[in-house]
């Protein structure tokens, strides 16, 4: 017999009655019935239930264990009586009466129960992170991450891509999110960057003549943490030469719903090849985000023209200075009282705008200042315009464009929210797509690069010789599901006289290109084809399908919000000896950070070289 387990604790059932079996796992849970104790026993597998009674040699030592301690256990399969089958359990049907049992490992007091789905803080569950993932949630979680790398793997595969690793110790690029820098030994005042992704190796790898790449790639970026946004991420990372825009759609689109179709239970998921196309300046305009949720059927408007000429003179007057008034419906809210609404506007004024402006509606009359100011007439044109009903109210959004399209986006979702709009049974799919290549910045009062720098401008050379750079539209396109934007993605730039053209409206110089990226610059003047890719971030297509509202819980051993392990320690005080390998010297209140740690080293006369003295 094997030294630890003949079975699994998901493997027995009816068929193994009278089967001497040795199972192995964790004292799950635990219920004496006045001399009989039977014990959930589980594993990585599943549970079986054990029972002991006065008959049972085991009986006194597992009486005397505590939950979570590891135990090796000899026994009988039985069948359960009728009355006590777990239909919910593959070994429901069975029991296995203990006759001897080996303790592995004895478990002290938990820190939080793994038999419970009790909350717990998240400093608690993240310090203690090896017991929080066996809970049956987190744990599923951590199982359903594995099922669905290996199904994208799969799927990428059968689209003819093949898979390559790129470096993980890389230069630092000036564009971008702040990089997490690894300082050189070997090379004194020198640092390797940590991948923000594998954007430039894998362009050169099309450089290089490979056609379709994929990788499962890491990547960290060194930013404000939230929800959706972790240091230390994974990303479903491909390229793919000589391919238009819809090639690559139509590449990714069959492994994006395969994925979510295999994985999404009884949700419906959108088919492959009916992703909606939604230009940026649309999605802007309707959704108020370029991550819109299509679950959501509320449409935003440009109600702009109604108050141009208007009783209500606070709109009157930001049309008037080149304002915008954004219209939110919020259907069949008759029967809402006066303080939804208001309700609505003190949100607004929490979340940092003026307000949020509406018009209530019952049985065709309209309320409000805002109706009251504007008058029924001219209010009912709007109503019309809109397709609205005498039961719907509407609220307002308005301000510089940019302001008020934020606010209508929000508005939007608080709504479908609050009146219940939104279909949790579905994964809605997008593009957003012709994203502009440029933008004002205000603070610098220059144009400089709205999304991706490396994107081929539409019209290419001509469009940036003869267009304003404001009206120029990008390659650019990113994936959104349900609200959440899961990659972006570009047609890139591979040709270098484009690309000094782009940099230079941007207010960049040749010599600036070439010292910054030299290395794609030059690979490009020796031959690159067109190519295009995206990455689909991992964690957040885990985090969807798993139905979590948080990043962390699908992965195994997340930091926490202020990017710390706090099971391990990390980021960590390192000693004076390796700061000197590294030829680093701190400074300011680093040192006092550090201090403790030099002590501790001067104490320890093991730690003391001649090379130090």
């Amino acid at each position: 017999m094997h030294a630890y387990r003949t079975h699994n604790c998901a493997q027995l059932s009816k068929a193994d009655v009278g089967q001497d079996v040795r199972l192995s796992g964790w004292i799950h849970r635990k219920r004496d019935h006045g001399g009989v104790l039977f014990v959930d026993l589980r594993d990585h597998y599943g549970m079986t239930q054990i029972v002991a009674d006065e008959d049972s040699p085991a009986l006194a030592l597992l009486d005397g264990l505590k939950l979570e301690s590891v135990i090796t256990l000899d026994g009988t399969v039985k069948a359960r009586d009728a009355a006590a089958v777990n239909a919910n359990l593959p070994t429901g049907e069975i029991e296995v009466f203990a006759r001897s049992v080996i303790v592995q490992s004895h478990a002290d007091e938990l820190p939080l129960i793994v038999n419970s789905a009790e909350d717990y803080p998240e400093e608690t569950r993240l310090k203690y992170r090896f017991v929080d993932l066996r809970r049956e949630r987190v744990h599923n979680n951590i199982m359903l991450r594995n099922r669905v790398i290996s199904s994208l793997r799969q799927r990428m595969i059968d689209q003819g891509f093949s898979e390559f690793q790129t470096p993980i110790l890389g230069a630092s690029s000036p564009e971008g999110a702040r990089d997490y820098l690894v300082p050189s030994r070997l090379h004194p005042g020198r640092f390797y960057a940590l991948p923000q992704a594998p954007q430039m190796f894998k362009q050169l790898l099309m450089v290089a003549g490979f056609d379709r790449y994929f990788q499962i790639a890491p990547c960290f970026r060194d930013e404000d943490l939230r929800a959706d946004r972790s240091p230390e991420f994974y990303q479903l990372d491909f390229e793919m030469s000589f391919v238009t825009q819809e090639d690559v759609f139509n590449a990714i689109e069959p492994v994006l719903a395969g994925v979510f179709d295999e994985f999404s239970g009884d949700k419906s998921v959108t088919p492959a090849g009916e992703f909606p196309r939604i230009p940026y300046a649309e999605t802007m305009l309707k959704y108020g985000t370029d991550k819109p949720d299509l679950r959501n059927p509320i449409e935003i408007s440009d109600v702009s023209q109604h108050f141009a000429q208007s009783g209500f003179g606070i709109f009157e007057k930001i049309v008037g200075g080149g304002g915008v008034v954004r219209a939110i419906p919020a259907p069949g809210t008759h029967e809402k009282s006066r303080k939804f609404f208001d309700e609505m506007n003190d949100w607004a004024r929490r979340e940092g705008f003026s307000g949020l402006g509406y018009v209530t509606r019952k049985q065709g009359e309209f309320g409000g200042p805002i109706a009251k100011n504007h008058g029924p007439e001219n209010m009912a044109k709007i109503y019309e315009e809109l397709g609205l009903g005498e039961n719907d109210g509407l609220f307002f959004a308005a301000g510089k464009e940019k302001d008020a399209a934020k606010l209508a986006g929000a508005a939007r979702t608080r709504v479908g929210e609050t009146l219940e709009l939104i279909d949790a049974d579905c994964f809605k799919f997008c593009w957003i797509v012709d994203f502009p290549m440029f933008e004002y910045d205000d603070e610098q009062k220059k144009v400089d690069f709205s999304h991706n720098p490396f994107s081929m401008p539409q019209g290419e050379m001509e469009a940036l010789e003869s267009q304003d750079p404001l009206d120029i539209k990008a390659w650019q396109y990113d994936i959104v599901c349900n609200g959440y934007e899961l990659s972006s993605g570009a047609i890139r730039n591979h040709r270098p006289d484009i690309m000094y053209k782009a940099f230079e409206i941007a207010g960049y110089s040749r010599a600036d290109v070439d010292a910054n990226f030299s290395g794609m610059i030059e690979a490009f003047k020796l031959g690159a084809p067109p190519h295009g890719g995206s990455a689909p971030g991992i964690d957040r297509i885990v985090m969807l399908l798993a139905d979590e509202p948080n990043i962390r819980e699908v992965i195994a051993f997340p930091m926490n919000q202020r990017a710390q392990d706090l099971m391990m320690g990390a980021p960590s005080v390192v000693s004076p000896r390796q700061l000197r390998e590294l030829s680093i010297r701190l400074a300011g209140d680093a040192l006092d950070t550090q201090k403790s740690a030099s002590d501790a080293e001067a104490s320890d006369p093991a730690q003391v070289s001649d090379n130090d003295l």
